[in-house]
């Protein structure tokens, strides 16, 4: 009896000697998961990152373009006293599309060229143009055809319109619903236009260096790719200890009932 007992004692401590090297290879590292990490022994409260627009308008974009006025006369002549409601619904219908050539036809000014500028020179572009016509003006720009995708390993991937002005990678994870357990932080692909096709960017959103990366704020049509890691992570809350006891009690039955 003690033969079999000690022998018992043998198989329950071996279980849970598996079940607790299976535990822990299976787990991550907490630094594998936190985000903005200091590398350096001192660290750094303040990160250089100056947002400057760097997108230039393409054939297909869709500009929105708003006139303001102190003189009525203008303004009713632009139709800005009419109420209107600052969605994207609305924008989107109310916005000028840059031709196949390149040109926009904004109200009585004709084609004017855009294509290749940046969104704050078109806005400088009309309103000196305006400024031939009209006193007091104030023209305001917005590229409404603003999206980026966020795919891989977040909780509801897809393709986002943006409404501000700008996005950073962080927020645009938020509107994905956050990266999953499953997602690899340290290899985040970042996939932009470029002139001649598109360039891949490879970043770590575990290191502060993120802050200060060109690839920090996101431009129109960027899509972000979270990629898996290599082994599936199992958080505490996660691991199933239920089927591990009923797993262990079911070995200890039958050894009890079969065993010589």
């Amino acid at each position: 009896m003690k033969i079999k007992v000690r022998s018992i004692f043998k198989l329950i401590m071996g279980l849970f000697l598996a079940a607790s090297v299976l535990l822990s290879s299976s787990c991550v590292s907490q630094r594998k998961v936190k985000l903005l990490q200091e590398k350096s022994k001192q660290p750094t409260t303040q990160f250089e990152n100056t947002k400057t627009s760097t997108y230039k308008v393409k054939v297909g974009d869709h500009l929105y373009i708003r006139v303001y006025s102190v003189d009525p006369k203008t303004s009713k002549f632009f139709q800005t006293d009419f109420p209107y409601l600052m969605n994207s619904t609305y924008q989107y219908l109310n916005t000028y599309l840059v031709d196949e050539f390149g040109f926009i036809n904004f109200s009585f000014i004709d084609k004017l060229y855009v294509k290749g500028l940046s969104v704050l020179e078109v806005k400088d572009l009309i309103q000196k143009t305006l400024d031939e016509y009209f006193k007091e003006t104030t023209v305001y720009i917005k590229l409404v055809n603003f999206q980026v995708a966020v795919l891989g390993e977040v909780n509801s991937p897809g393709n986002f319109t943006i409404e501000q002005d700008q996005i950073n990678i962080f927020q645009a994870l938020g509107l994905a619903g956050g990266v999953t357990d499953y997602g690899n932080y340290k290899k985040v692909k970042i996939v932009r236009q470029s002139q001649t096709g598109s360039i891949i960017e490879i970043v770590d959103l575990t290191e502060t260096k993120i802050l200060e990366s060109p690839y920090y704020y996101l431009m129109p049509n960027d899509m972000v790719y979270i990629e898996p890691r290599n082994a599936k992570s199992w958080a505490p809350s996660q691991f199933q200890y239920g089927t591990l006891v009923a797993f262990i009690s079911t070995i200890l039955l039958g050894y009890t009932i079969f065993a010589p």
